[in-house]
Order: C-alpha cells, then sequence, then structure tokens
C-alpha cells in the first residue's frame, strides 16, 4: 500500500472572505495561517502547498487587546549602520492597517520558499469592498 500525495492538478483551491470587524487580532490571524497552509483540507499534505485563498476585510476594525497600541514597536533594519527603523502599532494602524494583518500571518506560517508561496494568497483591504468578487467567495465566520 502506498501513501496518497495529492497532485498539482487535484487540488481545488477555494476562495473565502473574512471579516476582521471586531475580530482579536491574534485569533484572526491563527485561523487564516491554517486556512493557508491548508490544515482544514483533508488533502493536507505537509511538504504541499493544499491551501485556499483567505481575503480579509475591514482590517482597520480589528481588535487590539490589552496594551498593545502603545507598546507593540514593529521593527526593520535598513542595512546601513545606525538604519534601524522602528513604528508603533497605533501609528501603523491609522498609517497602514492592511501590514499588520498581514505581518501577523506571515510570521505564522513556515519561514522557507512553501510558506511565502502560501503567503502570495493572502489578500488584506482596509474597507468592505475587494476586487475578487469573481472568484465567488465564500463568508466565514473566523471566532465568535
Amino acid at each position: 500500500m502506498s501513501t496518497y500525495f495529492p497532485k498539482e492538478g487535484e487540488i481545488a483551491r477555494k476562495w473565502y472572505v473574512v471579516d476582521a470587524a471586531g475580530q482579536p487580532l491574534g485569533r484572526l490571524a491563527s485561523r487564516v495561517a491554517r486556512i493557508l497552509i491548508g490544515k482544514e483540507n483533508p488533502k493536507y499534505t505537509p511538504f504541499i502547498d493544499t491551501g485556499d485563498h483567505v481575503v480579509v476585510i475591514n482590517a482597520e476594525q480589528v481588535k487590539i487587546t490589552g496594551m498593545k497600541t502603545e507598546q507593540k514597536a514593529y521593527h526593520h533594519y535598513t542595512g546601513y549602520p545606525g538604519g534601524l527603523r522602528s513604528e508603533g502599532l497605533s501609528k501603523r494602524m491609522t498609517r497602514k492597517p492592511e501590514l499588520v494583518i498581514e505581518e501577523a500571518v506571515a510570521r505564522m506560517l513556515p519561514k522557507n520558499k512553501l510558506g511565502k508561496q502560501m503567503f502570495t494568497k493572502l489578500k488584506v483591504y482596509k474597507g468592505d469592498k475587494h476586487p475578487h468578487a469573481a472568484q465567488k467567495p465564500e463568508l466565514l465566520a473566523v471566532c465568535s
């Protein structure tokens, strides 16, 4: 008896819409990451991308709990001496709230080529409008 591995043509990818309004950031990100990885799919295989596409809307209305709005900071290094740049969560939420959700989900995906491929299936939008209506996405309730 041999182990079954899904082929590239056998993987049927669905599209889901997730409304981030009022959802806690971490719980939203972990559920979206599981869908992108494909763990919700019965054909899940760890080394094959079997995940679905996820469209997150209302990114600016995501719920941030505790003291994170004042204390959490995002850092990146430019590559030059003295080039460490920092930005607080509250400033990033006003400037570009899509990045907050994208970074939270990206850090829950595998850190390899497969994780980068999974991340390309995530689309995050500030408002409730998105250009993916042609794919007929299903509304997905993440958490209550």
